[in-house]
């Protein structure tokens, strides 16, 4: 694809070693990285996106996916940049396969993250329907990445958030001993808590939570 040829153009013209070493250390290692800093990755992407509008907004899944099978951790950016603005409102059910793909490819905070907010919650907002199904299966499954997603994806959703879900998933993980799991509860109970303090406040004491999970939860309370 034309898209996917001149982005990987564009990006290899703007390497840097310099900022890669950096970049790769911040991420443990995990990853390879061209050494584009966000602000000029945007910009590089959105300049070949424009140029390529018709050929990404039909073949959307298809670039998500093979953006998402490079080395370098530019082109997961991009892959769920492109995923949230193309899919927003325009799912379809069998985009869950897509979702859980994403989420569990190359998986670490910095696009699981986003991944759960927009990806998943957003298509849990279109589809309320599969919620149960869809959350339970993640909260059940050994991949840590997607129980993280599962307590995440209401995020933003404020008033709209289904207290009694959140505070299940938070109590049936409460005893994890993973820190990216402990973390998200406290995320996840901190960002309601902007909406409904009181409710968050009761749960955690009457919860037993792991210390960073209980921290996070109440700290700008």
């Amino acid at each position: 694809m034309t898209f996917l040829t001149d982005l990987t153009q564009a990006f290899r013209e703007n390497a840097s070693v310099a900022n890669a070493g950096p970049m790769e250390a911040y991420m443990k290692h995990h990853f390879q990285f061209y050494g584009i800093k966000a602000p000029l990755r945007k910009s590089i992407t959105k300049q070949i996106w424009t140029l390529h509008k018709t050929e990404v907004k039909n073949n959307t899944r298809e670039i998500g996916l093979t953006l998402l099978q490079q080395q370098q951790r530019e082109f997961h950016y991009t892959a769920m940049e492109i995923l949230e603005k193309e899919l927003r409102g325009k799912f379809v059910k069998s985009d869950i396969d897509l979702i859980e793909k994403t989420v569990t490819t190359d998986s670490w905070w910095d696009t699981v993250d986003f991944l759960a907010k927009y990806l998943l919650g957003n298509y849990l907002t279109q589809f309320p329907e599969e919620t149960d199904t869809v959350i339970s299966r993640f909260s059940d499954s050994d991949n840590m990445w997607l129980n993280r997603s599962a307590i995440l994806f209401q995020l933003g959703y404020k008033s709209k958030t289904d207290a009694a879900l959140l505070f299940a998933l938070c109590k049936k993980h409460s005893g994890s001993g993973e820190f990216f799991i402990q973390k998200a509860i406290g995320w996840a109970l901190r960002e309601y808590a902007k909406t409904a303090p009181k409710a968050v406040i009761k749960f955690v004491s009457e919860t037993t939570l792991k210390p960073l999970s209980n921290r996070e939860a109440l700290k700008n309370l």
